[in-house]
């Protein structure tokens, strides 16, 4: 079984593990990538999953116009589209939400998280396949959870039965996706990734970091965002000069 072949396996497994899982209001809809858009996300895994990595960034969750729209971490869609090279058609989820509705990549919505962290990377790798030569972005959930209001919830912020199942799932895949992968690090893309991916490796590699959530709504983000992450990698010593 290729590299590709095992981190495809691992998908279809955490996929089906998360989605034998109930949430209670507020949550009232549940969008999973890794069913409605599988399309795609397979074809990231298949291109840019096909060899060990160095350096894994670790995400959060689906964003409302992000994977939830893409199937691909931190998809926003140019940024899929034009450097990833990645175009499909994107089904929709059984239950949507009509004030969050998936269009695929007809959404004309922009996720500014993606569009800072995949344009931080085409700046400084030029290409896809530089970039993935040594390193791949991927998710610790591959759930978007959604209020009534169409209001982002983050995994966080479940309740307490809800995050324990949730976890354990996605705690076993991030075990699996490192052991098929072997990388150095672990960089969780903000505080919450790389508090789980500590709490999943704490006395065994890889080494792990952290660098600054790309969100607006971290104020300190929105100023030269690519600038910030670009040191705090350097001073950890993932990235050279």
């Amino acid at each position: 079984m290729t590299t590709s072949d095992s981190l495809i396996a691992a998908a279809r497994h955490l996929s089906a593990a998360v989605g034998k899982l109930k949430f209670a209001p507020p949550v009232t809809h549940i969008y999973n990538p890794l069913d409605y858009a599988w399309t795609a996300h397979e074809l990231y895994l298949r291109r840019y999953g096909n060899r060990p990595k160095r350096v894994i960034f670790v995400g959060m969750n689906p964003g409302p116009f992000g994977m939830a729209q893409t199937g691909v971490p931190f998809g926003q869609i140019t940024a899929v589209r034009d450097w990833l090279g990645i175009q499909a058609r994107i089904n929709r989820p059984p239950k949507e939400n009509p004030k969050r509705p998936v269009l695929g990549f007809d959404c004309h919505r922009s996720e500014i998280s993606g569009e800072r962290l995949w344009g931080l990377f085409q700046q400084r790798f030029g290409t896809a396949g530089e970039f993935f030569r040594e390193h791949i972005v991927m998710n610790y959930c591959p759930l978007a959870f959604v209020e009534e209001s169409g209001r982002n919830r983050t995994p966080d912020k479940l309740k307490p039965r809800e995050r324990e199942r949730l976890f354990s799932a996605c705690d076993e895949h991030l075990r699996e996706v490192v052991r098929i992968l072997e990388p150095d690090w672990l960089i969780g893309v903000g505080d919450f990734a790389r508090k789980r991916a500590t709490s999943i490796f704490a006395k065994s590699p890889p080494r792990i970091g952290q660098i600054l959530h790309p969100s607006p709504a971290c104020p300190a983000s929105n100023d030269d965002w690519s600038g910030k992450v670009t040191a705090q990698l350097r001073q950890l010593g993932v990235w050279g000069k």
